[in-house]
């Protein structure tokens, strides 16, 4: 497992993202995968291909009206798999809520995407005036509704399996701060609760306005650091859920799409959601023999590849 959860460029570690022909898949219609931030782009790209490959798909969003349309656009492109259910990830009785529904309903889940995340800013721009908003989505959401919903796994380490959407933003080399990048290093002794004072540090000094020349990331710091601390808490918690023949049952993963072309780039950017979602949902399908955990995963066209 990378220490860094960094990424690097090799023919050993690319992955294919579609299944081999004529393999039996390893899920069937009774495979319970959550998307959150599915209403759109990526996630309901990856929500519509999960459903096409047979799975029951959850579509999650915040605004119910929203979601329930685009729950019911792919029913009625024959979809009948995918299910909306309302979730805000900021919300802890939202979270409970939306955990007690897949437990009472679905009896269980094996595959979560934790997709939902936001940024206010343009693509030149590097306001952190939404900070909180920011973390609190796209770090905090996510965490919470990963740990709300652990129990809930059936804990198959061949098919059970955590996909975080993140970005190469918040990756190490990104970081100026030495002692910062130290303590992220440090997989011996780095601790939830340090990312978690890492990530509250840094809104402090956004409220007094000291965080310029902190040694943060310099490009969409705000949504930079909320992928810094949702990759050191991905490596964390892969690592907790490791073991003897990966006990935990779990595997942990992250996967950068790149630059694509969403509401959140304002419509810039190298590929569209609809390429990006076939290539998360191929990473959340790997067979069993090939999945890894504890893995960053960066889409360089036409691989995806990852550091061992």
């Amino acid at each position: 497992m990378s220490s860094s959860m960094d990424c690097l460029s090799s023919k050993d570690n690319k992955h294919e993202t579609t299944p081999p022909p004529n393999r039996a898949p390893w899920w069937t219609s009774e495979t319970v995968a959550v998307v959150t931030g599915a209403n759109r782009g990526i996630g309901h790209a990856l929500a519509a291909r999960l459903a096409e490959e047979g799975l029951t798909v959850v579509l999650t969003a915040r605004d119910e009206a929203r979601g329930e349309a685009a729950a019911a656009a792919l029913r009625a492109r024959g979809l009948r798999s995918v299910r909306f259910r309302r979730l805000d990830v900021t919300d802890p009785a939202s979270v409970a809520a939306f955990a007690a529904w897949v437990r009472d309903e679905l009896g269980g889940v094996d595959i979560l995407v934790n997709n939902a995340a936001v940024s206010f800013n343009e693509i030149d721009t590097n306001s952190v005036e939404h900070a909180e908003t920011v973390l609190r989505t796209n770090f905090y959401g996510a965490k919470m509704l990963t740990e709300a919903l652990l129990p809930l796994f059936r804990r198959s380490a061949a098919t059970s399996r955590i996909l975080n959407i993140s970005s190469q933003l918040g990756l190490l080399n990104k970081v100026r701060d030495p002692a910062l990048r130290r303590m992220l290093l440090d997989e011996a002794s780095l601790r939830e609760r340090d990312i978690e004072r890492m990530a509250s540090r840094f809104l402090a000094q956004v409220a007094d306005g000291t965080w310029r020349g902190q040694g943060w990331p310099e490009v969409w710091t705000d949504y930079a650091v909320s992928k810094l601390a949702l990759n050191a808490y991905s490596r964390l918690l892969a690592a907790r859920l490791a073991g003897p023949g990966r006990g935990g049952g779990v595997s942990v993963n992250c996967f950068c799409p790149g630059f694509t072309r969403t509401d959140m780039t304002r419509g810039w950017g190298k590929r569209t959601a609809d390429e990006a979602g076939r290539v998360a949902a191929g990473l959340a399908l790997l067979p069993p023999e090939q999945l890894p955990t504890g893995k960053f995963f960066k889409w360089s066209t036409p691989h995806v590849y990852s550091k061992l």
